[in-house]
């Protein structure tokens, strides 16, 4: 049960994110473009595990992205409300499926399942 209400949490968040980015007009081809860059992030497990995860979790957490649409909000900057609205959408959209926060075990090992 626990976990079928975070997939719908992603649900959620994601649904939210598109809504906003609409409502402020903003540029779908942005959109489009970033919307998997937060996965660059897994460039870390290059090096090992424990980095790999840290890197991954700083990239898909809320809290900065969330801070990055505040900072777009707060300074009236679309281009940093644009980003982070695509990057809460991109974090929103791996709960969705299941992905989460990185363990420091394997890339596998999420808060979510092991995938």
């Amino acid at each position: 049960m626990a976990k079928r209400i975070l997939h719908l949490e992603g649900l959620a968040v994601f649904v939210f994110c598109l809504y906003f980015y609409w409502l402020n007009d903003l540029s779908w081809l942005l959109f489009f473009l970033l919307l998997l860059t937060p996965d660059l992030s897994m460039v870390g497990y290059v090096f090992n595990n424990e980095f790999g995860a840290r890197l991954y979790n700083l990239f898909h957490t809320y809290m900065v992205s969330l801070a990055v649409i505040f900072l777009g909000m707060f300074l009236s900057n679309a281009t940093f409300l644009a980003i982070g609205i695509i990057w809460t959408a991109h974090i929103g959209m791996d709960r969705l499926v299941g992905y989460g926060l990185k363990y420091p075990t394997h890339f596998k090992d999420n808060h979510l399942q092991r995938l």
